[in-house]
């Protein structure tokens, strides 16, 4: 029996919950179809970007560890009348072969990983999968003082329904973030970087910065907590 993940006590959740998060949803499109496919998403989730993704004819094999998750993507494609080839495993380990024209790590998803050898061992994945010119695309965040001292602690609504806390660790980089709806909870566990941290990890990794947008509109990241990283691997 394959082990459970956190996301199958919430996967009926996720969708009513990020329902409010459209914006990266043309960013990935766009990126994939410059790439020309195959795309490779790690975090495939309930298939929010891959279905589109995969309506714009692309061919789209997704990852993820929660079956939960993965059976709503099935289901998702299935009603778009899409094609999504979708696997369960570890962003770590992807069990896929290459290679793809370019990779993605949409909604914040590698802040799961939460030590550097966890994000050492998916960045290495990703450059394994890579087509010589291929591209790795992902977004995430680092918070601000600000948002620490509003949020920290705080059960905030942010579907109705739906309710989430923040329990920050600045010196850490670390946040345990709760999510409550009327039948169903999870505690997740993320880690963050500041922007020099992940320009270090990716350049050593081999990889280079392309781009670095503030926003999926492509303007330039000019110290916002949100940041769009698209990447190509050195050689």
């Amino acid at each position: 029996m394959a082990p459970s993940s956190v996301y199958d006590a919430i996967a009926h959740l996720y969708d009513p919950w990020s329902r409010s998060v459209v914006e990266d949803i043309s960013f990935y499109v766009e990126e994939a179809v410059r790439s020309g496919g195959p795309v490779l998403e790690l975090g495939v989730g309930t298939g929010r970007i891959a279905v589109p993704t995969a309506q714009a004819g692309l061919r789209v094999v997704g990852v993820d560890s929660s079956q939960g998750m993965l059976g709503l993507a099935r289901r998702y494609a299935e009603e778009a009348g899409v094609s999504l080839e979708l696997h369960f495993g570890d962003f770590r380990d992807p069990p896929v072969e290459g290679p793809f024209a370019l990779v993605t790590i949409p909604f914040r998803s590698i802040l799961h990983m939460r030590s550097d050898a966890e994000r050492r061992q998916v960045i290495a994945a990703v450059k394994h999968l890579l087509a010589r010119d291929g591209r790795f695309v992902f977004d995430v965040f680092s918070p601000s003082p600000e948002d620490i001292a509003d949020t920290d602690g705080r059960w905030l609504e942010r579907e109705p329904g739906i309710f989430e806390r923040a329990d920050w660790d600045a010196a850490s980089q670390s946040l345990s973030l709760s999510v409550r709806g009327l039948e169903a909870n999870a505690r997740l566990e993320l880690a963050w970087l500041t922007i020099p941290q992940w320009r270090e990890l990716l350049g050593s990794e081999g990889f280079v910065v392309e781009a670095l947008y503030g926003w999926f509109d492509r303007s330039d990241w000019d110290g916002d907590e949100d940041s769009i990283w698209v990447c190509r691997r050195r050689g």
